[in-house]
């Protein structure tokens, strides 16, 4: 360890030591402004011969105890690092030089079964149900569920787990071992989000060396720490694939898929279904999502789909009033059309399309109906009865054309009346 590491970490110890309780909130606050102490304080606990690490064991418990969440935050930071040092000392056979992290371990343990009148804590866990969507899931994905008489009942409650009440450690051993240590990982993956990312590289590695540690892939990574075979649970490898997926969508995705598929690897030599139903579910999502950052530090996330709002249904749905406001713009924009034409002179007058009346469309928009005599008979024709209009202005002035495409207008507008008033009438008898 260098001077100028063992300095700051001095340096630290002496001035919490003189702090006033009123100004531990802002000292809390400061220490993320100290870049050089966290990658020294990685540098004692990682040393376990080191003289230093015994004071900074007894100061990081003095910072969970103190009840600051700052300061809780900042040594859960270290939970990682601190539980491959106690897993690489017991499986080395040397307790002595690992007393005070297990000290240090076992009070956070005990510190956090409790609550604050001391009483054993029951920690509950609701399990989201897959007929309701969530970030994670969307119903319509999964296939059609059969609406059974069961399925109704249930689709509205919620399982909820419980995990406790725990019992007391005075000191580990090999019953309590790894009892302790998942609880302590539950607590870390609690505060993931304030993790930093040294803190979930320490995590990778710890879950890597954990589970490849005496087995043949441990030649393969030529890793050349401890040889010998580390025993785990079930538990243990659920809690370290719970912070390693969310460290693979923030920023860490080589070391945390190496650490998944050496969790999987594990899970599958020692056959714990849980760790890997949990870890292959989540191998398979990220197969099929894209993760996205600008950069390495920055948070990244996966595309899933979302449920649409009711807005954004009703924007884009078709009505019957959107499809008859429809057809009225696109008469407007015929009266438009035969009105410059008349104030240019024009020759051409447009043929009239009528809509609201039921029947047959015909190829040139007129409106095939049922006649007395049993043969069909056009709009076109009923039009050309009640007004004839001469498409051959050759005959006739300005004057007389104008007279014609305001009889044209007038005989369009009583159709279409005729026309709104019979769909009315069909509506209101439906």
């Amino acid at each position: 360890m260098l001077a100028m590491d063992q300095g700051v970490v001095e340096e630290w110890l002496s001035e919490f030591k003189t702090l006033p309780d009123s100004a531990v909130s802002t000292y809390a606050a400061s220490l993320k402004d100290k870049g050089a102490l966290v990658p020294a304080l990685y540098k004692v606990i990682r040393e376990n011969y080191s003289d230093l690490l015994e004071p900074v064991c007894h100061q990081l418990f003095e910072f969970y105890r103190s009840g600051e969440p700052q300061l809780q935050r900042f040594t859960l930071q270290f939970l990682p690092e601190l539980l491959w040092s106690l897993l690489s000392v017991s499986a080395a056979r040397d307790p002595h030089t690992s007393g005070c992290i297990e000290a240090l371990l076992l009070g956070i343990y005990n510190l956090e079964i409790v609550d604050k009148d001391g009483q054993s804590k029951v920690l509950s866990f609701t399990v989201p149900s897959l007929s309701k969507p969530s970030v994670y899931h969307e119903p319509s994905a999964i296939g059609s569920m059969a609406l059974t008489e069961g399925a109704l009942a249930n689709h509205g409650l919620s399982r909820v787990v419980y995990s406790g009440p725990h019992l007391q450690r005075e000191t580990f051993t090999a019953q309590n071992r790894f009892e302790v240590l998942t609880f302590l990982l539950l607590c870390y993956n609690a505060a993931l989000s304030y993790m930093t990312s040294t803190s979930l590289q320490s995590l990778c590695q710890l879950s890597s060396r954990v589970c490849i540690c005496g087995y043949p892939r441990q030649q393969m990574r030529r890793y050349k720490g401890i040889s010998t075979r580390l025993t785990v649970t079930s538990e243990f490898l659920v809690q370290l694939i719970t912070g390693i997926h969310y460290a693979l969508c923030n920023g860490e995705v080589e070391l945390g898929s190496k650490a998944l598929d050496d969790v999987l690897y594990r899970a599958q030599l020692e056959l714990f279904p849980e760790a890997l139903l949990v870890g292959n579910a989540i191998k398979s999502s990220l197969h099929g999502a894209a993760l996205k950052s600008n950069t390495k530090e920055g948070a990244r996330s996966i595309q899933v789909e979302i449920t649409p709002t009711s807005s954004r249904i009703s924007r884009n749905a078709v009505t019957s009033l959107s499809i008859r406001g429809h057809r009225w713009k696109r008469h407007e924009s015929q009266e438009v059309s035969i009105d410059n034409e008349a104030a240019l002179g024009g020759m051409a007058i447009p043929e009239i399309s009528v809509t609201g009346v039921s029947g047959e469309r015909m190829p040139n928009g007129d409106s095939m109906r049922p006649r007395p005599d049993g043969r069909a008979q056009s709009d076109g024709e009923t039009l050309c009865g009640a007004s004839e209009v001469s498409l051959d202005p050759r005959g006739h002035d300005s004057g007389t054309r104008s007279q014609e495409v305001r009889r044209q207008k007038s005989v369009r507008r009583m159709v279409e009346n005729e026309g709104s008033g019979a769909a009315s009438t069909g509506r209101s008898q439906y």
